[in-house]
């Protein structure tokens, strides 16, 4: 069993973060970091933070990283895929966008299908790139944390670097093949469930449709 605290428009992309905590040990993994330090900080502030669990390597979803690992010891993580992106600001689009990139360096890479243990609290990884070549999503008990792959009845972009629709398509076919329901917590914007996106999503619907 978990708790799950929600931070919704954080740093200057909106960006939402969540975090973790095990009922049982009380240890916290932080799912996303946006680029606003202090509030990210002030977020996490009173817990064992335990991880930072990054979803891809774009800056809004980074840029507080450094700061975080600095002040409470947790453990930084990412697909290898992304990596790069902790210590390129053009990999990670802090050169375009203007901010800045706070280089920091992973503790661990995870891959598909890896369980993270939190306590007695299972977060699994599911790989779906497209947005980039390292997205992923968490799942954990009926939670699908989805970052910039799935949103309330949109999808992720694909049209930066190593963005790639193909894989974006097969990725959210591996999201519409998962049984049961599961509270969908995108990276931007509102939350949903799995089966309103399934039968509500046009984008998602028309991929399922016409690239299966």
């Amino acid at each position: 069993m978990f708790d799950l605290k929600c931070g919704k428009f954080c740093g200057s992309m909106d960006n939402n973060c969540y975090l973790i905590t095990d009922k049982k040990t009380g240890k916290s993994a932080l799912i996303d970091c946006s680029d606003d330090s202090e509030e990210m900080l002030s977020f996490v502030e009173g817990c064992e933070l335990e991880y930072i669990l990054l979803t891809h390597g774009h800056c809004d979803h980074i840029g507080g990283s450094k700061a975080v690992k600095e002040k409470t010891g947790a453990k930084l993580a990412i697909s290898e895929d992304d990596a790069y992106m902790l210590t390129s600001a053009k990999g990670s689009l802090a050169l375009f966008m203007g901010y800045p990139q706070n280089d920091v360096a992973a503790d661990f890479y995870f891959r598909d299908e890896d369980v993270i243990r939190l306590g007695e609290t299972e977060i699994k990884v599911l790989a779906t790139p497209g947005h980039t070549d390292g997205c992923v999503c968490f799942l954990c008990g009926d939670c699908l944390f989805t970052g910039d792959t799935l949103f309330h009845l949109s999808l992720g972009r694909t049209d930066f670097p190593t963005g790639n629709p193909a894989k974006m398509s097969a990725s959210l076919k591996k999201l519409y093949a998962l049984e049961g329901d599961y509270k969908v917590y995108p990276g931007h914007g509102s939350f949903s469930t799995l089966e309103t996106e399934k039968n509500e999503n046009a984008d998602f619907l028309i991929i399922m449709k016409y690239y299966s």
